[in-house]
């Protein structure tokens, strides 16, 4: 087992280090320049000279490549060219807001897609089912761009339920919550309807049905359990998905998180916060994958056993 974690560490390491690496590259591609956003198109070429050398914007970008891993390695990923704040202080305040929407999100799909796609196995080919399937093609084809405005105008301009943006009181959690939310239900309710009709079919649920066992201790203790390996799968992907910034959802309700972030730190040449962002993402995202594998070979040996024997 620990030969396994090694091994998932390693990868995750070194993809990690790629996107990053490539990161730094195309920013740097993008057309404009973070002096002109700072200074204006007025300020003198000389002023605009001497602001690029102090920060470090007139050095090859192979040398601003190393020096921003030399600092990387130290646990500096430098100072926003904005804000002149450290990145690290910037992202420690906009972390706590996308986690708590992608936890809120992740916790409506489950408690959504479990009866939702267990009923739809259970009730084969009946109306239950082409009811539960329909809503989850319905909540897989809305995207998140058309979604949220959709949202917003019914709940909060013409009803008046909820705010429209930002997150100063606890009703600002529902509308972002919900258009993240009902994506994600509906393909986790079409993977557990999936993964139950297979398991139903095996001998062991045969076998428990025959000794008597109630059908809700078969579906409960044995369905749904054997049925849960898939299902970690998804929700470990989306989970990452989620933490790493869902950055429509941010942008149309201003939410104040690491998708935002970004995009405004795209916006302004923003160089060190865009790529500080964009590490957290990519962190987030390749540890709860590694982290989903782990917990993957825990509950079937056979894939440690498989990556060992390799």
């Amino acid at each position: 087992m620990f030969q396994f974690f090694l091994s998932r560490l390693f990868s995750t390491l070194i993809v990690v280090f790629g996107v990053v690496t490539l990161v730094f590259l195309l920013i740097h591609l993008v057309p404009g320049d973070p002096v002109e956003v700072m200074l204006g198109e007025s300020a003198k070429p000389a002023d605009r000279e001497a602001f690029r050398h102090a920060l470090g914007l007139d050095q090859p970008i192979w040398q601003q490549w190393l020096n921003y891993f030399a600092k990387l390695a130290q646990g500096d990923l430098g100072i926003s060219l904005h804000s002149r704040q450290p990145v690290a202080e910037i992202l420690m305040q906009r972390i706590p807001a996308t986690a708590q929407l992608a936890v809120i999100s992740l916790s409506l799909a489950v408690l959504i897609a479990l009866p939702l796609g267990s009923i739809a196995a259970l009730r084969r080919n009946t109306l239950w089912d082409q009811g539960a399937m329909s809503f989850s093609l319905l909540g897989v084809s809305i995207p998140n761009f058309w979604m949220g405005p959709l949202l917003i105008l019914v709940f909060s301009l013409w009803l008046g339920w909820f705010p429209v943006d930002g997150k100063d009181q606890a009703l600002s959690f529902v509308l972002p919550a919900l258009t993240l939310g009902t994506a994600l239900a509906a393909i986790l309710a079409r993977m557990v309807r999936a993964t139950l009709l297979e398991v139903l079919g095996e001998d062991y649920i045969r076998t428990a049905r025959a000794k008597g066992l109630r059908e809700n201790a078969v579906i409960l203790n044995h369905a749904l359990r054997n049925a849960a390996l898939p299902l970690i799968t998804i929700l470990g992907l989306q989970l990452g998905t989620l933490l790493g910034g869902a950055v429509i959802t941010e942008i149309i309700f201003s939410w104040p998180g690491l998708g935002y972030t970004l995009v405004e730190s795209i916006q302004r040449r923003d160089y060190p916060l865009v790529q500080g962002c964009v590490l957290i993402i990519s962190l987030t995202y390749v540890v709860i994958n590694m982290l989903t594998d782990v917990v993957y070979g825990l509950l079937d040996p056979r894939i440690r056993l498989s990556h060992s024997s390799f």
